[in-house]
Parts: C-alpha cells; sequence; structure tokens
C-alpha cells in the first residue's frame, strides 16, 4: 500500500527503480516522514479538501494559534495584498497562516517551496517554487503567476528568506537569511497593501547545531521539527496593513526589501511594550472660555510692533503676561483642550505654571471674533537670567544642560507649548502662521540666533514608535542629558538594518505597520527637520504627564535659504548678515 505522504509521491512512478524506492523508504523513517504519515492515516486526512485539512492538521498536532485575530482584523478583506513572514520553524508556519488568512481571504496563495508538494491536499494553496536555486528554470513561471494573482486583486503570501532560519554565528542568535526582493518587486509592481508578520518561536537545539555542522541537514530535519511542534502555543504578530504609498520613492529593492525584513521583526512580541501606567487623572472641567471683548480689549493696548503679521482674518502677536494676563488665561485653557486630546494633559481646568509669567508668548487670532487659535511660549534666555532666579528655564527641569548649552552660551529662544486648536491641525496654515510669527519676532530681535525646545511625542504613539523616531534622530551630545531618559532601545534586527541604511529616512513606513490609525511622525517634527535641526536626546517629562520629548536646537542663520525667506520675508538677508557683537553694543 502507498503511504500517503512520502518522499516517494515527489518522484514520478516511472523513474522510480528498486533501488531508488528503497533508499526513499529508509529516509522516510530516518526523517520522520513515516510518522507523518501515520498521523495521516489516524486522522484520515487523505483526499481532505485544504481548510478542512489544515484545521484537523492543526488540531491533531494540538496546536494553539496565538494572535490569529489580531492578523485577521489587520487583513483588507478585498484588493491586491502581499503578506511576508519570517520562516522559524520551516512548514508548519505555512499551514497556520494559510489557514488564519484563507478565512478572511479565500483567494490566498503561498509561495512556497516545492518540498511541499508532499502534502497534496494543501496543494490548492500554493504557487511552487525552488528557493534554493535562483536560476531554476521552473522559478519563472511561478514568480509571474505570482504577479498576476497580485495584480488581479489576489491575496499573496511569501517566506522571503526562502529557507528556515538558523543560527548566525557573526549576529550570535538566530536569525533570517536575506530576504528575496520578489516581496518589494511586487508591492511596487502591483501597488498593493503590504502585511508583515511575525511568528514567533525556534526549532529544537539540535536542529540549529547539526545545522552548523552543514546547513542541508536543517532541510531533512524539517519533517522531525513539524512534529516537534505537538502541544505548542504558537504566537502570530502581524503590523497594521501598509499601503505601497507609504514606502519612500525611488527606493531600490534591496533597501525596500531588507526594510520590509525589519518590518516582520518590529513584530516581535519580545520588542512590544505598553507605557508603564500612571495614576488615572480625575479630569477637572475646562475653565469657561474668557470673553472675546476682553482679550480683544488686551491687545488693543499692545504696542503696533508686536502686531508680527496679518493674513485674511488672522493676527499674530507676540506679548508677555503682565500686558494679556486674560489672554494668556484663555491660552492656558485651550492648551489643556489639546494636551487631553493627546493623552497629555494636566487634568487641572487649565494649563499652566509659573512660566506663563516670565515667557513670551506668541499667538494667531481670529481678528473679528477674538478667538486663539494657536500658540507658542518662548524663552527670551537673556531677559530671564537677568531676572536672578535659581534656574528661569522650564527645560531645565526636563534636561541636564552643560554650560556650553545654547541657554548659556548667548541669547536664544526657548520654545515650548505650541498648539493649534482642532479645527486648525489638519492644515499648514496655522503652523505656517505661527512660523511666520516667530520670524518676524527674530528680525525684531537678530540677537536671537538659536531656538531650542521639544517636541512631545503623545503616550498616543506605540513606545516602539517613539524609540524608532529616537534612534534615526538623536545624535547624543555631552552638553544635554534627560533627568529621565526614555531607556527602550532597538531590537537587534533594527540595529543591523541601522547601521547599513538612513533609519530616518523609512519612519514614516515603519510607524505605517506600528501605529493603528495610520500616525506619522508629529507634524512639528517634520517641520524641525526641514529646518536642519539638531536632535540631542529624549526624556520624560514629569511636569507634562510623564510625556516624552525631543530636545532639539534650529540655528536660525543655517536654515535652507528657500525656508528663511518663507518665514522671515524682507528681513532673511538682513537677519544672515547680522553681527551679534554690534547687534549687542
Amino acid at each position: 500500500m502507498t503511504a500517503a505522504i512520502s518522499l516517494l509521491n515527489l518522484v514520478p512512478q516511472e523513474k522510480q527503480s528498486a533501488i531508488l524506492v528503497g533508499v526513499l523508504v529508509l529516509l522516510d523513517k530516518m526523517l520522520a516522514i513515516h510518522r507523518l504519515d501515520q498521523l495521516y492515516t489516524e486522522h484520515k486526512l487523505t483526499g481532505m479538501g485544504k481548510e478542512e485539512f489544515a484545521r484537523t492538521l492543526l488540531g491533531a498536532l494540538n496546536i494553539n494559534i496565538e494572535g490569529g485575530d489580531e492578523l485577521q482584523q489587520n487583513i483588507p478583506h478585498h484588493g491586491p495584498l502581499v503578506i511576508a513572514s519570517n520562516h522559524p520553524f520551516g512548514g508548519i508556519e505555512g499551514v497556520i497562516l494559510a489557514y488564519v488568512i484563507g478565512q478572511i481571504r479565500p483567494d490566498i496563495k503561498v509561495l512556497a517551496n516545492q518540498g511541499l508538494q508532499i502534502f497534496q491536499e494543501l496543494k490548492d494553496y500554493f504557487i511552487f517554487t525552488n528557493p534554493l536555486s535562483e536560476r531554476d528554470p521552473r522559478n519563472g513561471p511561478s514568480l509571474r503567476e505570482s504577479l498576476r494573482h497580485v495584480k488581479h486583486g489576489g491575496a499573496l503570501l511569501i517566506f522571503p528568506a526562502g529557507r528556515v532560519s538558523y543560527y548566525q554565528s557573526q549576529k550570535k542568535r538566530i536569525s533570517e537569511h536575506q530576504w528575496n526582493r520578489i516581496v518589494a518587486n511586487l508591492v511596487t509592481r502591483t501597488q498593493a497593501h503590504y502585511l508583515a508578520v511575525f511568528v514567533s518561536g525556534q526549532n529544537s537545539p539540535l536542529f540549529y547545531r547539526l545545522g552548523r555542522i552543514y546547513y542541508r541537514l536543517r532541510m531533512l530535519m524539517l519533517p522531525r521539527e513539524l512534529l516537534n511542534k505537538r502541544d505548542s502555543n504558537i504566537n502570530i504578530s502581524a503590523s497594521s496593513c501598509i499601503p505601497a504609498k507609504a514606502f519612500r520613492p525611488n527606493t531600490s529593492d534591496i533597501e525596500q526589501t531588507a526594510l520590509q525584513r525589519v518590518q516582520s521583526y518590529v513584530q516581535d512580541p519580545l520588542w512590544r511594550h505598553t507605557w508603564p501606567s500612571s495614576s488615572t487623572l480625575l479630569l477637572q472641567p475646562l475653565i469657561p472660555k474668557v470673553p472675546s471683548a476682553e482679550i480683544k480689549t488686551e491687545l488693543a493696548n499692545l504696542a503696533a510692533e508686536q502686531k508680527l503679521l496679518s493674513y485674511r482674518n488672522l493676527d499674530v502677536y507676540y506679548a508677555y503676561y503682565e500686558q494679556i494676563p486674560q489672554t494668556v488665561r484663555e491660552i492656558a485653557r485651550l492648551r489643556e483642550l489639546v494636551f487631553r486630546e493627546h493623552d497629555e494633559g494636566s487634568g487641572n481646568a487649565l494649563d499652566t505654571d509659573d512660566f506663563d509669567k516670565t515667557y513670551t508668548h506668541l499667538f494667531i487670532v481670529e481678528r473679528d471674533e477674538g478667538n486663539i487659535i494657536g500658540a507658542y511660549r518662548m524663552g527670551q534666555s537673556d531677559r530671564l537670567l537677568k531676572m536672578g532666579k535659581q534656574d528661569p528655564f522650564y527645560l531645565s527641569a526636563m534636561f541636564q544642560f552643560s554650560a556650553q548649552f545654547v541657554n548659556r552660551q548667548a541669547p536664544c529662544l526657548e520654545m515650548g507649548r505650541s498648539f493649534l486648536i482642532p479645527a486648525y491641525q489638519n492644515s499648514f496654515q496655522g503652523l505656517l502662521l505661527l512660523w511666520r510669527g516667530i520670524g518676524r519676532f527674530v528680525c525684531q530681535f537678530p540677537q536671537y540666533r538659536t531656538l531650542y525646545g521639544t517636541v512631545s511625542l503623545s503616550k498616543l504613539y506605540d513606545p516602539r514608535s517613539v524609540s524608532l523616531i529616537q534612534h534615526a534622530l538623536v545624535e547624543p551630545t555631552p552638553n544635554a542629558k534627560a533627568h529621565t531618559p526614555f531607556d527602550f532601545p532597538v531590537s537587534a534586527e533594527i540595529a543591523d538594518f541601522a547601521r547599513q541604511y538612513p533609519l530616518a529616512n523609512h519612519l514614516t513606513s515603519l510607524l505605517a505597520g506600528i501605529e493603528s490609525d495610520g500616525k506619522d511622525i508629529p507634524i512639528l517634527l517634520k517641520h524641525y527637520q526641514k529646518l536642519s535641526a539638531k536632535f540631542h536626546c529624549l526624556g520624560i517629562d514629569s511636569h507634562f504627564n510623564h510625556t516624552p520629548g525631543l530636545l532639539l536646537s534650529v540655528e536660525l542663520a543655517q536654515v535652507p535659504e528657500k525656508l528663511g525667506k518663507l518665514y522671515l520675508g524682507e528681513g532673511w538677508q538682513t537677519y544672515k548678515a547680522y553681527s551679534r557683537n554690534d547687534g549687542m553694543q
């Protein structure tokens, strides 16, 4: 009686000699393939449909799948889709993923090793290829079929490493082979959505020991390793669904494939953490809105030069607390309103502290209505130091600055507490006016050559996202240290990628795979990047609901010419030519 599952099934009957049959039967026993055949017989797997077979096989092995629900939730129900996964076991993960994905996408196809042809019942899942030989003539048709399937709106699962994970002596850890460029090629050519999957787990120690002796022994051990997964919990972690447009244009297939490989490792549960629990804030009701008439009265009493610019119905001013106490009160109310949306609020009726009384306020007002739509709080370092306070700078509570840092070196502006009301957050207009206001301010006071401050990274971001931003942008300096550092290093695989490719170029696509709501890096952070900001360190602001903040500085005279002209207008060239010494005489 012919075995249901055997190496003999891979050889056409007309080519089976007595000697070959004997060798293959012996190999069946040595490689534990005969035990798979026994499993077939015991559970009557022969002839089953692919879904029933997968379900029954997983049940027979008593494998419990964890994380399948998350994966299914992230799968679009229709349209071209490429799914790529690591390959830790060499077999059973393909069955698991095809089964789980197939419940949402019945059209799923798996680009698979031709060795899986021994599972005849699963053949409808597979498009067979030979990952061990790029020159195998059978690979061309299989790749064309894969491309055709995705182009026609199908879902395709790939294990781009082609081979099972193995112990890499150079890395001193179990890791993947380099991924095949087909994954990037397919996404680019079909504009398919991309889903990165990470399957947790390892094979037996014997598997890795034998593989270090001779790599082909790993292949021979796979049937035994499949059976070793009996009574296992296997965890699946999936990225958010990433649109093709999230990948940086004009990136080579090699670099994008390396990125997509890392996007799989980003999902490793060992690198998934939550923010430390903090005491639940009791949110007090916000104070009533300050009447617009009171704000208009205060603004009318300001000196003419304190109106920095106007645009349509919007005016930009700067002023001091003693000039506009009610306006500052309204600014503090709106700050709390906006900050609460980002889990950064104090919980108090308004966001205020003693620095509101000593810092300079730059803000935008709707002229007719008298409504505040956005603001910055600026610390003029020379003015603050003259007040004689022990430490007049807000950020000194968050960072330890050396004497060489900007606030001690020369007059500069400490920027903070920026916000735009919700109606203006999705428009560049509000941010543009704030920055034009800063430009007009420094044209009036050209001794300020440096801006420094923090960009808050809301705890609505996943800690992985914050860690990636930190690793990509921060260039540590001995002149500034966080009192409470953000201690969340990137994983080894990400560190390897970052040594080869600029991580900052790929933050958008990396965050797209982490943030379920599609968040990119904060718009303010993007803006500072365009201004050639330097990022010094990342710390936790214990006075701002323990929010992570990225410390940065901008040398205003060195910003790109185009942006300098945009924000400083006609005063740009004069500002660039300003002599600090002459200006301070």
